[in-house]
């Protein structure tokens, strides 16, 4: 089992697809890490050998911010808004969508299960 970048990564997977499950890796930045290294498309994690991996390791140290240090990136770039007092900083603070949905109907995601509200019946004709 290759380990890269604090992740386990599948050995019967491509390795343009094992790339994947670590955070901040998707399917352009795991092609182009395969191709820097010059590991072959089809080619599955448990057919590396340990070079490879060292490389694929280095590659994305050296290139990518994965992982603890994105998350951690993202986290403090919403605490910057949710401090700032922004439009965007106070729908986040209140749990809502912050890229302009509707919340009328919906939003479900974000605002969590409808509440019951008190008093209000189902109208019946």
């Amino acid at each position: 089992m290759a380990r890269i970048a604090g992740v386990n990564i599948p050995t019967q997977k491509r390795v343009e697809i094992g790339l994947r499950y670590i955070h901040g890796i998707g399917a352009t930045k795991a092609r182009d890490i395969c191709r820097k290294v010059g590991i072959a498309q089809n080619r599955r994690v448990h057919d590396l050998t340990d070079s490879e991996v060292i490389q694929i390791r280095e590659a994305i140290d050296r290139d990518y911010v994965v992982e603890g240090d994105l998350r951690r990136e993202v986290a403090m770039n919403i605490k910057r808004l949710m401090d700032l007092g922004c439009y965007r900083g106070l729908r986040h603070r209140k749990g809502l969508p912050v890229r302009g949905q509707r919340t009328h109907t919906n939003a479900r995601t974000r605002k969590g299960p409808a509440k019951a509200i008190a008093g209000k019946r189902k109208v019946t004709k």
